[in-house]
């Protein structure tokens, strides 16, 4: 009886250990998006548009390679060498992204990737400061100054010529009473477009009393004709 009972443990511990081999040599498919990163753009062009911002592959293996598989490792460069303005067309090639042994890629989607460039362009422009809120009571805004007040912006260049200043972060002026002066950031705005240089600026803003009106001196009456 004792002796059955042996044959029957080992006969269910083998049995445990041919179900998980078999369990992780079996294939089986998973679905992963693999960010697509450019590489070598040209220095004179701008990346405005592309068709997906991921690639989604399908992968065939066993469990265990699977599970070896984190699609935080894995990206799908785009080599855009010697593009020119407008539309740039790229076929994804499944050689471009490597996997453990035990994988294979079984199909991608899409099959190709399409880029919109445009020419570069630089152009200096002028610095506004956003300000919000009121000083304090009987206080009053003085004049405002920028350093420097000219800030050079780059990007797609249909945006740089768009633009004729670019705004600062929000500088709060409730309750100032005295004068005031804040380093912020120059926001450039636009989808393409950047600041080339330095992001920071200094602002000086002048806060004081308002000046109290003198009163009116009094009219003085006519003399009547006699």
């Amino acid at each position: 009886m004792l002796r059955n009972l042996r044959y029957k443990v080992l006969a269910l511990v083998a049995a445990f250990g041919l179900w998980g081999v078999s369990h992780s040599t079996s294939s089986v498919e998973r679905g992963f998006d693999i960010p697509v990163v450019p590489a070598n753009v040209p220095e004179e062009l701008v990346i405005t548009g592309q068709s997906t911002d991921a690639v989604n592959i399908r992968v065939r293996g066993t469990n265990a390679a699977l599970r070896r598989l984190s699609v935080a490792e894995f990206e799908y460069p785009v080599d855009l060498a010697g593009a020119r303005p407008g539309n740039t067309e790229r076929e994804v090639e499944l050689a471009a992204i490597n996997l453990p042994r035990g994988a294979q890629i079984v199909s991608r989607s899409p099959a190709s990737l399409e880029f919109t460039l445009e020419r570069k362009s630089t152009r200096a422009v002028k610095v506004r400061p956003d300000l919000d809120g009121e000083p304090a009571a009987g206080f009053a805004i003085g004049e405002v100054l920028v350093e420097p007040p000219r800030v050079r912006i780059a990007g797609a260049r249909s945006e740089v010529l768009r633009l004729s200043e670019v705004l600062t972060e929000t500088i709060d002026l409730t309750g100032a009473n005295a004068p005031l002066e804040r380093k912020v950031r120059a926001l450039p705005g636009g989808l393409h477009v950047w600041l080339d240089g330095a992001e920071e600026v200094t602002v000086r803003i002048e806060v004081a009393l308002e000046p109290v009106p003198e009163p009116e001196a009094p009219k003085r009456k006519s003399k009547e004709k006699s």
